[in-house]
């Protein structure tokens, strides 16, 4: 019979998490998370097979997390212009775990057609609202995401890593900016993109 485990799986990811929000993702290794539990390895390797299994999961709460930031947008109008304002406040409270979700390497990632896809329910969330709000089709709502998930993404990458620090005056300018000329673009026919955008199926 296969000892019991000390910790729940969720209790060990919880403080894996943690581990990665405070000091990184490399230095989630058994012994710094054992450390952090305070016990040996032997509790982590009953709950799991083996560090890359931690470390999916730890993404995946990653994610949680950034969703989490995300859903506070729907109190907000308009909801789109506050879904970047959240992922930044995410790349500022959360740095290390931004990283983690949006600036690790990932090799099998070739379009960002795969990246849109990784991004979860926020994405689709954010292409409906395009939709809705502003009375675009899917491909163009995807084009006009697309291109201001770029900006605001480099926008958190120079948060998150320290190059630049911005007011919250400063960044809802800038979000704002690229926004309605993105979508004055789209609105006059003349936005060009050398992504493909795939229908709504």
């Amino acid at each position: 019979m296969p000892p019991k485990a000390k910790f729940t799986r969720e209790e060990i990811i919880e403080v894996a998490l943690s581990l990665a929000a405070d000091k990184g993702i490399r230095a989630l290794t058994a012994r710094e998370l054992g450390a952090a539990l305070g016990v040996s390895t032997r509790p982590i390797f009953t709950a799991f097979e083996n560090m890359e299994e931690v470390l999916s999961e730890v993404r995946k709460a990653a994610l949680a997390k950034f969703e989490e930031y995300a859903r506070k947008a729907q109190e907000f109008t308009p909801v789109y212009k506050e879904l970047g304002l959240q992922m930044v406040r995410f790349a500022s409270e959360q740095p290390k775990l931004y990283r983690l979700l949006f600036m690790t390497e990932k090799p099998e990632a070739k379009s960002f057609d795969d990246v849109f896809v990784n991004l979860g329910d926020m994405a689709t969330l954010c292409v409906e609202v395009i939709q809705h709000d502003y009375e675009l089709d899917y491909e163009n709502a995807r084009l006009l995401f697309q291109h201001n998930w770029i900006h605001t993404y480099a926008v958190g990458a120079l948060i998150s890593t320290g190059v630049c620090c911005f007011t919250e005056k400063e960044i809802q300018d800038m979000l704002s900016r690229e926004f309605v000329a993105m979508l004055m673009l789209i609105k006059s026919g003349k936005a060009q993109s050398c992504t493909t955008v795939p229908e709504k199926k």
